[in-house]
């Protein structure tokens, strides 16, 4: 009996043990992740162009000339919501709605259509878009391939899944990546072409890195960029506010 006791508390006290490991690598996963810079941290102050919020969602809304269009951005694996506030703001300016919802360990793949309660959020919106960074921009596809309601696709530094195809979608998709990234690779970038609408564009920054999309300092891995983070952030975005025009025609 005292045996048995014995290996029941061994087997007891082995399972805590490894309960506690799971639980710690979980801490130190969540508790790791690219911060947002001070040029990001800047761009979070509301003034008479935009209205910021954060809550569960950071919203950059637009006090003049408002239109009734939303961009839903999912962003890249790890990296802080705030990091991309420049190009949030910056599209904002231009009338336009973004929002990017904070995601459960800052992982887009585990929270794929938190686009659905955004939406339901803010019903004065009647025309969406959604993009994402890397990862979140994979997430993204797949989201904008399974909802008829979402217009058009914005991929930095990323590409539609293998299960994923989007080249019978009546939905717009733009492309934008950089010459000097070495996290996301531009052949798998160009390759996606077959999985996307005949008319997809596709746009290079030279000089850009992968890192450089957002506010968030060196990414491991990452190439270093020629030109600074605030003019790769401002020729994304003006090559986004380009596709979102388009829709209004």
């Amino acid at each position: 009996m005292k045996q048995k006791r014995t290996w029941k508390f061994k087997l007891f006290i082995g399972l805590a043990i490894f309960l506690l490991m799971i639980a710690v690598g979980f801490f130190l996963f969540g508790s790791s992740y690219y911060k947002a810079q001070s040029y990001a941290k800047e761009k979070l102050h509301s003034d008479t162009d935009v209205l910021v919020t954060n809550g569960k969602e950071l919203v950059f809304e637009p006090t003049l000339n408002k239109k009734n269009i939303g961009f839903i951005f999912y962003q890249g694996a790890k990296v802080e919501a705030e990091a991309y506030a420049p190009m949030a703001k910056e599209i904002a300016k231009q009338g336009y709605t973004v929002i990017i919802p904070h995601l459960p360990l800052k992982m887009a793949i585990f929270s794929p259509d938190r686009a659905d309660k955004v939406i339901r959020n803010h019903p004065e919106i009647d025309t969406w878009l959604i993009g994402g960074h890397s990862l979140g921009g994979v997430t993204a596809s797949d989201y904008a391939s399974r909802h008829e309601k979402i217009s058009a696709l914005v991929l930095l530094a990323s590409y539609p899944g293998s299960h994923t195809d989007l080249s019978e979608a009546s939905v717009d998709v733009l492309s934008i990546w950089a010459s000097h990234d070495e996290v996301a690779e531009a052949k798998k970038i160009k390759a996606a072409k077959s999985s996307m609408p005949n008319d997809a564009k596709f746009i290079e920054i030279v000089g850009g890195n992968h890192a450089g999309f957002g506010d968030y300092g060196m990414q491991k891995g990452d190439g270093k960029a020629t030109i600074s983070n605030e003019e790769q952030i401002m020729k994304t975005s003006a090559a986004i506010v380009k596709l979102i025009e388009g829709l209004e025609k």
